[in-house]
């Protein structure tokens, strides 16, 4: 009974103890874990808007510091100063029932000499929710990068939107139309010179689907329409201008 009772308050101890070292090193750590998730996220926009060379920390964000502004918009395309943008959720404000309140992050970068916009896309594949930045250059209708920072897809089929081929596939292409309405970019079956041969208007927006993962392909479809619906009003503005 004693040889029980001291394995059982023996085991209880250890429990206890582990759990607060976790708790702890989880607790001194969290600081150092958002600092590394804020710089993963820069690097994934430094992707998408198209600066390949390397960085470490102190350099992305110097680079953020002075090339980068980060601001939040409305549905009716207007800039909200009194939002901190840094901290906008889209999926929190997809939820919200007043559509009239919902911001949106964007990233304007100036760099050559050249404007660029950066917006934050985010949807649904077939495993997982699909995270990621697409870019336009100053004609506010020609994608200059997308990548796809965080999935859940399967290695070799849907995980293939993180690999080049895939994305460099969306380079050049167009979200706007010839009488520049919004058409967004779709991602077909199979390859998109196949089928839209002979039709360059359709051509210039899409993209090769990837074989064998026709949901994770109809999944970027659908998130991109409706991600850059969400700021198309304030690109309309700023061509006005």
């Amino acid at each position: 009974m004693r040889s029980g009772t001291y394995t059982v308050v023996f085991v209880s101890a250890v429990v206890i103890v582990c759990s607060l070292l976790l708790s702890t090193a989880a607790t001194l750590l969290r600081d150092r874990q958002d600092r590394n998730e804020a710089l993963s996220k820069k690097q994934s926009i430094l992707q998408a808007l198209g600066v390949k060379q390397k960085m470490d920390g102190p350099a992305i964000d110097s680079f953020f510091a002075d090339h980068v502004e980060l601001f939040a918009v409305d549905l009716e395309g207007n800039i909200d100063a009194e939002v901190d943008a840094e901290q906008l959720d889209m999926e929190v404000e997809d939820k919200k029932t007043e559509a009239s309140s919902r911001r949106y992050p964007i990233y304007r970068c100036t760099m050559e000499n050249e404007v660029v916009y950066c917006v934050p896309i985010i949807g649904r594949g077939l495993w997982s929710k699909l995270y990621g930045y697409l870019s336009l250059e100053s004609d506010l209708n020609t994608v200059k990068g997308i990548t796809f920072y965080k999935h859940g897809e399967t290695p070799g089929l849907g995980a293939e939107i993180e690999k080049d081929w895939f994305q460099d596939n969306f380079l050049g292409k167009k979200i706007n139309d010839q009488t520049g309405a919004f058409v967004s970019i779709e991602v077909v079956k199979g390859k998109a010179a196949d089928a839209y041969a002979g039709n360059e208007e359709k051509l210039s927006h899409a993209v090769d689907g990837i074989s064998g993962a026709t949901i994770t392909s109809r999944g970027v479809t659908k998130m991109l329409n409706e991600d850059l619906t969400k700021y198309v009003p304030y690109f309309k503005q700023l061509e006005a201008d």
